[in-house]
Parts: structure tokens; C-alpha cells; sequence
């Protein structure tokens, strides 16, 4: 009894920011699900579609864990992240990824797209989400190679002694392809559902152009461009070699990113997955200037680059794998040096019909690649008694990430793996109702990141998918 105590109370601790880092699970306790959720009055940011979807979901499906995971997850950003305000009468809004006091361009962007369909019935979370694509802009223009800033554009960051070029208000300044792309997703995502050209100011016109200007910059056609980063620290994967460039590459129109999605320093600079993104982030730009008409050279610019790039990942992008056939590769130097492998963070290899909207089995390439990377194949692919999914240098040897579970569902079409991702999650979230970065694939109650907003909203964005296209499965 005294165990079944700890664990309700350790559950029930900071209304779930601070989960209960329990094994066992409702079967074994006999005790009904719990109440995890932060508690209303504590709620960042409360939006009545949000709740009207959650009761929805809660009374029209059979497994009620999956249910309560749910009501836990999908308006976790909401309820912990989002601090929404205004600046001059603009609405701007700061979003934390969690357990860290920064906003990430990726993340943010991330934990809000979920909601976006739910806009056109609640006007004011379509003002938060306004208040995020504004925010980023003045991000983006601050420093368009920084991954992390703070609210507070004067705040000094605890990195400021990393060898770069650091401004007060960047929290980190670690290039990644994907920052920008997610910037631009979201303008675009928005746009497209609400039919809102609000967010179109010169500022953020400003930005995207930078955007541009940025990954030009990063194809090093003719020299290393500006961008550089070193930092004293013991952990290899925190800076870069050769100076702070990184390793060299062979100029072919892809984009170098120096650091992964996961913050990772890369292999060799250019990250494939990363470059998949930028096409059809490019795309989606060029497509919003042409709507507006006022931008023509600069829509052509963009759509300009997105060809050079794709042309450069068909010719230098894939690798002929033994076993699978020809594949996309991880990472490539452009010399015929390749990093074969996934990770669980995401822009990753497996989820790229996610990002780009296109139907997986159409594309034998990606089919090949994702035989490839969920199989043993794949140097950070595991396989224990609790799960198996794809996991990360970031975290170590068989950690595997619930990101990599719950994209692997969001980009199937079989009903079985998708089933499968959704057990694992059960099997997975350590009693205590809501996701984590990852989790040992033997003993889930070993987790990194107790309070990691994104994991949980695309947790919900899954179920979602899933209450909409194959109800069925979550009875």
C-alpha cells in the first residue's frame, strides 16, 4: 500500500510536469488513471476548442489509457509552454520546449502545429499561433543561424563563451537546416488552413528573405561563408573541427548544417533529411509570395534553390545499400563519404512523408530507406523487451526516443505497425501519463526529459490521426 501511495503521489506532483519515474503500470497498481494534468488554474494558455476535442476523443474511444494519455499530452504545450502577449499591439508569443527556458524555432514551431486546424473555431488560439510566427521572425533577425533565443532580446546566455559570433538574447548558436525550415512550415501551415495574411508583415518578409540568403550562404560554393562555432567542452558532438567549420565538403547545391536536430554536431555537413526539408520549406515560401504578387523575383529565387538542392540529393544524396537497394543517406561530404544511419529526432530520414506531405509508398527510395532504419541494420535501431524504435547519439547505446515510435505511426499506412506504435507508447510512458526524449528499451521507467512539450503534442497529434483515420484501433 505504502508503494501504491508513493507512486499516486509522485504522479499527481506539479499537476504532471514532474512525472513519476515509476515502471509499473495501472494493471499491476490496480488503481484508475490518475489525474496528471497541470491543474486548470495553472494553465498557461487555455483554449475551448482544445478542451471540446479532448472530451470528444475521451468519450468516443475504448482504451482508456490511451484516452487519458491523450487529455495528458495533447495540450501540454498549452498548458506548460506558451506565454502569449503583445509588443506595440502585436501579438507575439515565447515558447519553451519544456524543462529548458529557451525557445527553440524547431520546437516551438512543432508543439503548435497540432493546433492549427482547431483556429478557425477559436480565434484566439489562432492569435497565439500568430504571436509564435512573429516572434520567430524577430528571431530569425536577430541571428538566422541560432537555433535557441530567449524572450528577453537583452538576456545573455549561459553559452556566451562559445567561440561564434553570440548576441544577448540568442540562448544557443548552433546552425540547423530544419530551424528555418520550421519557421517557414508554420507560416505556411497556418496560412493554408486559416487563409490569414495577417502574419505577412515586412518583418517577416525581411526574415524569409534572410532565410534565403542563409542557405546560400551555407552551399559554400565558393568559400566556408560566415559561419563558424567552437566550444570547450569535453563532449565531442558539442562543437565543430577544423576551426568551427566542420569537416569539408564538396560544393554540389545541397546546404551544410553543422548541427543535427538533436543538437548534435554532424558527420559530414550535409544532413539529407534536413535538405528534403528545405525543398519543400522553398516551395511553400515561393508559393506564398506568388499569392501575394509581390515578391515575383524573390518567389523565383526561392523555387530557384529548391530545384538546385533537389537536383543535388538525387545526384549525391543516395547510396546503393547491399541489402535494400538505393537509399537515402544520413549525411554525405559530397567526396562519396556517407553516414549511414537514423535518428529518433526529427527532421529525420523516416519522417520525411511527414514533413513533405507526400505518400510514402510512392517513393521506393524512401520505402528502401525505411526497411533500412527500422532494422538492425541501423547502428542506433533497438530492439528490447519493452519496445523497439530508433533512438540518438544525443542520449546513448539503447535509448530508444518516443519521437521515432510516434513518427513511425504518423507515416504508416499499415494498421498492424500502426497498432504496434500505439502499444509501445502504452508500454512506455512509465505510469506516467505523458511522453519523454527517451527511454532504456529494456526498463522505460529510465527516461531522459520528464517535461518535453513536443514529444507530448505530437503524441496527440498521433491519436488524433488516428481517432480520424482508423478509429478502430484505439477501441
Amino acid at each position: 500500500m505504502e508503494r501504491r501511495k508513493f507512486i499516486r503521489q509522485s504522479l499527481m506532483a506539479t499537476g504532471g510536469v514532474l512525472a513519476a519515474q515509476s515502471g509499473f503500470g495501472r494493471n499491476i497498481l490496480g488503481m484508475d488513471f490518475p489525474v496528471v494534468r497541470i491543474p486548470e488554474a495553472q494553465r498557461r494558455f487555455k483554449s475551448p476548442a482544445v478542451e471540446k476535442l479532448i472530451n470528444e476523443v475521451k468519450s468516443n474511444i475504448g482504451n482508456k489509457e490511451l484516452a487519458w494519455i491523450f487529455e495528458n499530452c495533447f495540450p501540454n504545450t498549452l498548458d506548460t509552454t506558451v506565454n502569449h502577449y503583445t509588443v506595440n499591439g502585436k501579438s507575439e508569443t515565447y515558447v519553451i520546449t519544456g524543462d529548458i527556458d529557451a525557445m527553440w524555432l524547431r520546437d516551438s514551431s512543432a508543439q503548435v502545429w497540432p493546433y492549427i486546424p482547431l483556429c478557425k473555431s477559436d480565434k484566439e488560439l489562432g492569435k497565439m499561433i500568430e504571436g509564435v510566427i512573429n516572434k520567430q521572425a524577430k528571431c530569425i533577425l536577430l541571428d538566422p543561424y541560432a537555433n535557441a533565443f530567449y524572450k528577453d532580446a537583452k538576456q545573455v546566455s549561459e553559452w556566451a563563451s562559445d567561440i561564434t559570433d553570440m548576441k544577448p538574447g540568442v540562448h544557443e548558436r548552433k546552425w540547423e537546416i530544419d530551424s528555418l525550415c520550421y519557421a517557414i512550415r508554420l507560416s505556411h501551415g497556418y496560412w493554408k488552413e486559416t487563409g490569414s495574411t495577417a502574419i505577412f508583415t515586412a518583418e517577416w518578409d525581411k526574415a524569409m528573405e534572410l532565410i534565403i540568403q542563409t542557405f546560400k550562404e551555407q552551399q559554400r560554393i565558393l568559400d566556408d561563408g560566415p559561419y563558424h562555432f567552437q566550444r570547450k567542452t569535453e563532449k565531442s558532438t558539442d562543437t565543430l573541427p577544423m576551426s568551427g567549420y566542420g569537416y569539408p565538403t564538396n560544393p554540389n547545391g545541397l546546404i551544410c548544417s553543422m548541427f543535427r536536430p538533436s543538437d548534435d554536431a554532424t558527420v559530414f555537413p550535409y544532413l539529407i533529411p534536413s535538405n528534403i526539408f528545405a525543398i519543400i520549406s522553398l516551395q511553400n515560401l515561393a508559393e506564398i509570395w506568388e499569392s501575394r504578387g509581390k515578391q515575383p523575383e524573390l518567389a523565383r529565387s526561392a523555387r530557384e534553390l529548391a530545384r538546385t538542392v533537389w537536383q543535388a540529393v538525387q545526384s549525391y544524396g543516395t547510396t546503393y545499400h547491399p541489402k535494400y537497394g538505393k537509399i537515402y543517406a544520413f549525411e554525405t561530404n559530397g567526396y562519396g563519404s556517407f553516414n549511414l544511419m537514423d535518428d529518433g529526432n526529427i527532421p529525420s530520414l523516416l519522417s520525411l512523408p511527414y514533413l513533405t506531405h507526400t505518400a510514402n509508398s510512392n517513393d521506393i527510395i524512401y520505402q528502401n530507406t525505411r526497411k533500412y532504419i527500422l532494422s538492425s541494420d541501423n547502428p542506433f535501431f533497438y530492439k528490447g523487451n519493452a519496445a523497439d524504435g530508433i533512438g540518438s547519439p544525443h542520449t546513448g547505446k539503447d535509448q530508444i526516443w518516443h519521437l521515432g515510435i510516434i513518427m513511425r505511426a504518423m507515416t504508416s499506412n499499415d494498421r498492424a505497425e500502426i497498432s504496434k506504435c500505439l502499444k509501445m507508447i502504452q508500454a512506455t510512458h512509465a505510469g506516467t501519463g505523458f511522453m519523454h526524449e527517451s527511454f532504456d528499451k529494456d526498463i522505460p521507467m529510465n527516461f531522459s526529459r520528464k517535461w518535453f512539450a513536443w514529444a507530448n503534442t505530437l503524441c496527440g497529434e498521433l491519436i488524433w490521426k488516428v481517432y480520424r483515420e482508423n478509429k478502430s484501433l484505439l477501441d
